[in-house]
């Protein structure tokens, strides 16, 4: 693949998630000028949708202090979480669909990597959602 070709597929990409997450995207230089907005909006949604519902489980002491796929290093007193496919540095809101208790995590780690899973939370996320000792629970997913 050319270099030109590269750079526009990970600009697409890129604009593709701002837009799902509804984030103003930058106009290019080359439409500059041609009206006052710097930026475009993305289309308003009537109700936010959830990224996925499913099971989550928790990861937590024997993990901790081994580095993460950001870089960052685990921390299970951390509000963070395990996302297959979400970007980093993504901040997602887990609803236990159960209990209705809910946690604001970022997604740091890659995984789960178990069949059936969707996300894979830090022990100080689950503890707050009340789901440490059953080790599992049926969750919403919204990004933030």
């Amino acid at each position: 693949m050319s270099y030109l070709r590269l750079r526009a597929s990970r600009r697409m990409l890129a604009s593709a998630v701002l837009l799902s997450c509804g984030l103003a995207l930058p106009v290019p230089a080359h439409a500059k000028g041609h009206s006052a907005a710097t930026t475009q909006k993305a289309p308003h949604v009537a109700q936010a949708r959830p990224v996925q519902v499913g099971t989550a489980s928790w990861y937590g002491r024997k993990h901790a202090g081994k580095p993460t796929a950001s870089g960052a290093i685990f921390d299970p007193d951390r509000l963070t979480a395990a996302h297959r496919t979400l970007p980093l540095g993504t901040q997602v809101r887990v609803t236990d669909l159960a209990s209705g208790r809910s946690v604001v995590v970022t997604i740091n780690d890659r995984g789960p990597y178990i069949h059936g899973r969707i996300i894979d939370l830090s022990h100080q996320a689950a503890d707050q959602l009340g789901m440490v000792d059953d080790g599992l629970a049926k969750v919403r997913l919204d990004v933030m």
